[in-house]
């Protein structure tokens, strides 16, 4: 196993579930466990895999179902756990997924994401319910008017476009996650889709809009853009860009078609746009961790990506969130807050005065004038990366890796791939085929519009 140079502990996720399923395998007496998570819409993920015997190794049990569950949840999403075949199991996740309990967090999350309490509960083998898969239309539709809308934290981009052509793409600066009032955030995206239809002439026929967050029919029902928002004005929030669409429409006399998605996914559909291909894996390296996928269809599955908090990491003596509370997640290790972390071991010490965005510049300045500390970083963000897509290959089908965000600018971006290609050959010899990429230029300047804007269908 290759280890990050500057991380000797870090213990990846794929080893650990691997020696467990190893050591499992060599006892005569195991037991066959069932996962089942539920979302939205009656759609059922299920995992399957053995177990040591109840009374052998209960804690080790306990712990891999819930690194797993927990991944399942930021994988795919849910707000229901079945499980079948170990009560001790069943009875260690419902003391964590609660008020009070170990993830509280994640249970919290996504009890708020669909307005339901998560809950745990035990099955038979028998009686546990069958997996039902969601494949979602990705976009693809390019006749008409449309606007391709990008709200991002700093500002929204603006594309119109006609009949799969971008005849024009503009930034309207926004300072979202400053403003508490509502209205702030209700004008701004109002007057920046008035600023699409006045390029296209006075009308439009579609919109498709890209935000951070995590949405559930066309609402982000969390999000970091309306983070300074107070919860009394919660509803609004989640229904921000719909009543916008619905204003417009009202304006214009007819009834505007719009699809609301995650920015990782819309993301990823622009890179299986630009490649050609399908089982696109978008990973953003920045400010945190998104991500984004189109599977073998070339459609959505309907998950959340929300890589951010899936443990990368077994070592609980690892960085721990400051949100989630938890430890090893990915936020730590695919974002400029693993430049950060990694700048100590290195030996390269910070200005405490600098902002988060300014210390992992200084470090990428570092690395452009050849210094080997700041090469180390990039190098170990590498390794980190090879191991994390062995272990979401568990999850995802991927041919084709898609890296994004400011943490691959720049010579970091090459030691990163590299290195994680390096990696995925010697320590993961059935994931060497993965096509590890950057986007184009061609995506970069106008496949995100694009995407975005092919998201509705315009119905005749």
């Amino acid at each position: 196993m290759r280890k990050p140079v500057l991380d000797p502990g870090f213990r990846p996720a794929i080893v650990e579930l691997r020696k467990f399923n190893e050591d499992v395998a060599k006892q005569q007496d195991k037991q066959h466990l069932i996962v089942a998570v539920e979302r939205a819409g009656g759609y059922i993920y299920r995992r399957e895999f053995d177990i040591f015997a109840d009374g052998v190794d209960d804690e080790r049990n306990a712990l891999i179902t819930e690194r797993l569950i927990k991944s399942i949840l930021w994988i795919i999403g849910g707000f229901k756990i079945y499980i079948a075949g170990s009560h001790p199991v069943y009875l260690a996740i419902k003391d964590y997924y609660r008020k009070g309990g170990l993830r509280e967090f994640d249970y919290d999350f996504w009890s708020t994401t669909f307005e339901r309490e998560v809950e745990v509960v035990e099955c038979t083998l028998d009686t546990i319910p069958q997996e039902v898969a969601s494949s979602e239309e990705a976009g693809g539709h390019l006749d008409g008017r449309r606007i391709g809308f990008d709200a991002g934290g700093s500002d929204i981009k603006v594309s119109a476009v006609v009949n799969g052509e971008v005849i024009s793409s503009e930034e309207i600066v926004w300072l979202p996650k400053l403003n508490e009032d509502i209205n702030y955030h209700y004008d701004n995206i109002y007057k920046a889709m008035k600023v699409g239809v006045e390029r296209l002439g006075g009308d439009v026929d579609a919109i498709g809009i890209s935000t951070a967050g995590v949405i559930v029919t066309d609402r982000p029902m969390v999000s970091s853009i309306f983070i300074k928002v107070p919860k009394k004005d919660f509803e609004l929030v989640k229904y921000a860009y719909v009543n916008c669409v619905n204003r417009l429409a009202k304006e214009l006399g007819h009834p505007i078609p719009y699809v609301v998605a995650n920015d990782g996914d819309v993301t990823a559909l622009a890179g299986a746009v630009d490649l050609k291909d399908n089982c696109v894996l978008g990973i953003s390296m920045g400010t945190s961790e998104a991500g984004g996928y189109v599977d073998h269809n070339g459609n959505l599955p309907g998950w959340f990506s929300e890589l951010a908090f899936v443990p990368l990491d077994f070592n609980p003596d690892s960085m721990v969130d400051e949100w989630s509370k938890d430890y090893g997640v990915g936020c730590k290790y695919l974002s400029q807050d693993a430049v950060i972390k990694l700048a100590k071991p290195a030996g390269i010490e910070l200005d405490e005065n600098l902002t988060l965005a300014e210390k992992l510049s200084y470090i990428q300045g570092l690395l452009e004038k050849g210094d080997e500390r700041a090469a180390k970083i990039f190098e170990s963000i590498g390794v980190y990366l090879a191991y994390a897509l062995g272990f979401y290959a568990e999850f995802y089908e991927i041919k084709h890796v898609l890296l994004l965000g400011r943490v691959t600018s720049g010579k970091g971006g090459d030691i990163i791939l590299s290195v994680a290609k390096e990696t995925l050959a010697s320590d993961f010899p059935e994931y060497a085929s993965f096509h590890l990429t950057m986007p184009s230029e061609s995506m970069r300047r106008v496949g995100q519009s694009i995407a975005a804007a092919s998201l509705p269908a315009i119905k005749r």
